[in-house]
C-alpha cells in the first residue's frame, strides 16, 4: 500500500517525465558531414527539419557519394538525437532501464 509520500513522490517523477519527453520531443540536433558540406538538421529524433548542401559537393558525375554522404549526415543527426533523448531520460530515471519511456 502506497502512503501519502511515496504517492507524492510517484507524481512528482511523473510530471519530470513528461516535461524531459516533451523537451525530447521539440530537441533540435544537427551533423555535418564532408567537411561542411552537408548540414542535417532533426527535431525529436524523428523528423528531418532541414538539409543543406554546399553547392560545390553536387557533382552530376559522383551522384553517389553526394547520396552518401546525406545518408551518413542523416544517421549522425539520429543518433545524436537518440543519445539526447537517452541522456535526458537517464537524469530521470537514475540510468534504469525503463521499457517504453525513450
Amino acid at each position: 500500500m502506497m502512503n501519502k509520500n511515496m504517492l507524492k513522490q510517484a507524481q512528482q517523477m511523473q510530471a519530470r517525465l513528461a516535461a524531459v519527453q516533451e523537451e525530447i520531443a521539440v530537441a533540435r540536433t544537427e551533423a555535418t558531414v564532408g567537411g561542411g558540406m552537408i548540414k542535417v538538421a532533426v527535431i525529436g529524433g524523428s523528423k528531418v527539419e532541414s538539409i543543406t548542401i554546399d553547392p560545390e559537393v553536387v557533382d552530376p558525375d559522383d551522384v553517389e557519394m553526394l547520396q552518401d554522404l546525406i545518408l551518413a549526415a542523416i544517421n549522425e543527426a539520429m543518433d545524436s538525437a537518440q543519445k539526447l533523448a537517452s541522456d535526458k531520460m537517464s537524469q530521470i530515471t537514475g540510468g534504469l532501464n525503463i521499457p517504453g519511456l525513450t
